[in-house]
């Protein structure tokens, strides 16, 4: 039986569409999800939209819709846009479904008669673009909110809070035994302090709400946001509907989300666990922020509807491409930390990176194959990526590079591709110029261009999980005997052209190959 790795991002707010920031996690996690199906694993990636909001319940009233109308509509326009950017979710779920519902009520239900829920009187200050209760030092001298620039409202209201404070102790024993729970660790240190300076008891129910879901003892309630949302992690693979498929694929491997939900999901989420008897999640990432810079000011600024500098993905992926989307942001913006966006800096790293370095390497050979030999190599004599390489140096690249991403370090895994695999086979066809020994001396322009193929080959393995479509155009572009769909990691390390005899299956127009990635004109 394949490992199970049962991986998760952060679920949306669907009172508007995505836009990059948003899409930089998805495209964050999908290279988790493709690079541990490539070492073996069945994996089982879930997204999902937030729906149980009042921000969502107020927003379908200004367009005139009822809630679930509304939420299923901006379902699909979710979809439309992953999909477009090639993220390969196994399931979508929608916290207004039936399956969620259920789990939700069971839960809340096991919480409460495990003696871990209670009645009281809540006030407090409250924001309403977070959906959460804010404490005095989470606000400024003006209790606005930081995050929305809104000032908080006072709320005073009966409710029903999860004792969360009785968990403090079995929090920091969990951190200990699992130093690796919380990632990045600056993350750590920030949710350890919390947990021992301020952990609270936390409000789960609103009174008076007709959209979301009924707290099953007390019909007069619906549950609080944060208490339902992060529950669509259990009910989406069965829990309250099918305990045996719970059970396959619980605790989760790695929870991807934003690190301004970190706290939830670091301490109320486990807590909320233990709660309801259950394992808490294995590991929780919590990516950087995605900056946008002003083109003419230079001034970097959050993404923000009031400031209009909302960049959607698919203006990006219909001027460029998806590859070229997917490129920058994981190339450009560490996954630890933040990033920003320029299309100035998109278009530089276009051209240099994927237009004229893979881009032109990948034209040069298939050209030059094309072209000189009729598109068959015939049985090259050469076995290895030969001297491209030192000896060994290649698996130790391909190990540097699977821990970059088995540590979410996108950026540094792009950079050790190029600077290892790419820049030296440019740098060799540089040097031993095929385009004219292949006038002087066929069969040593054969090796040389065989060698090349290799590390083409070694190349689009190692790309897979970052550009898929771009890294199978490659690999198919030779009669390479392993099919696309079944190449694992360790494959990039490889040996030999993949086949005793080399052949290109791309086809040519007029004795030239069609340009992988044209160049864009700044």
């Amino acid at each position: 039986m394949k490992p199970r790795f049962f991986l998760t991002t952060a679920i949306d707010y669907p009172n508007s569409r995505p836009h990059i920031g948003t899409a930089f996690e998805k495209i964050g996690a999908d290279v988790q999800a493709r690079y541990r199906r490539m070492h073996g694993f069945e994996v089982f990636f879930l997204m999902g939209n937030d729906e149980n909001t009042i921000k969502v319940a107020r927003r379908a009233q200004e367009l005139g819709q009822q809630p679930q109308e509304y939420c299923d509509d901006m379902a699909r326009q979710f979809k439309e846009v992953w999909r477009a950017l090639d993220i390969s979710f196994d399931d979508f779920i929608q916290t207004s479904e039936p399956r969620h519902h259920k789990g939700c009520k069971d839960f809340i239900q096991k919480v409460f008669d495990a003696g871990h829920i209670y009645q009281q009187q809540y006030e407090g200050w409250y924001c309403e673009g977070c959906e959460a209760f804010k404490t005095e030092k989470e606000l400024d001298e003006n209790k606005h909110c930081p995050s929305h620039k809104a000032p908080a409202i006072r709320r005073s209201e009966p409710c029903y809070y999860f004792a969360l404070s009785k968990f403090r102790e079995k929090l920091l024993e969990f951190y200990e035994a699992n130093p690796d729970f919380i990632q990045p660790e600056s993350r750590r240190n920030e949710i350890v302090s919390l947990v021992q300076t301020e952990l609270r008891d936390v409000n789960i129910t609103r009174s008076g709400q007709a959209w979301g879901i009924p707290v099953p003892f007390d019909q007069g309630y619906t549950i609080y946001v944060w208490f339902d949302a992060l529950l669509n992690y259990i009910t989406a693979i069965g829990y309250g509907s099918d305990n045996e498929r719970f059970r396959q694929w619980w605790p989760a491997a790695l929870h991807v989300i934003g690190k301004d939900i970190t706290r939830f999901h670091c301490a109320l989420w486990p807590a909320m666990c233990f709660a309801a008897d259950i394992e808490p999640p294995k590991r929780v990432f919590g990516h950087g922020f995605v900056y946008v810079k002003n083109e003419e000011t230079g001034d970097v600024q959050k993404i923000s509807k009031s400031l209009g500098n909302v960049v959607e993905p698919m203006d990006i992926i219909t001027r460029f491409s998806a590859e070229a989307f997917r490129y920058y942001f994981l190339r450009e913006c560490p996954f630890p930390g933040d990033g920003e966006f320029s299309l100035q800096r998109f278009v530089d790293l276009y051209n240099s990176d994927l237009a004229n370095n893979l881009g032109n390497l990948y034209s040069r050979v298939v050209g030059l194959i094309g072209k000189n030999y009729e598109g068959d190599l015939g049985e090259v004599g050469t076995s290895g990526i030969g001297s491209l390489y030192e000896s060994g140096s290649l698996e130790a690249t391909v190990k540097e590079i699977a821990l970059h991403v088995e540590s979410c370090q996108y950026n540094l895994a792009l950079q050790k591709l190029w600077m290892k695999v790419l820049d030296p086979a440019n740098q060799y066809a540089e040097r031993t110029a095929p385009w004219s020994l292949v006038k002087a001396d066929r069969e040593k322009a054969k090796v040389v261009l065989a060698h090349l193929v290799e590390a083409l080959r070694a190349g689009s393995i190692l790309l897979k999980p970052f550009l898929p479509k771009l890294a199978a155009t490659i690999y198919q572009s030779f009669n390479f005997t392993k099919p696309w769909e079944e190449i694992v990691y360790a494959d990039a390390i490889g040996g030999g052209p993949g086949t005793p005899h080399l052949k290109i299956l791309a086809q040519l127009e007029g004795g030239k190959v069609k340009p992988l990635l044209p160049r864009v004109q700044k």
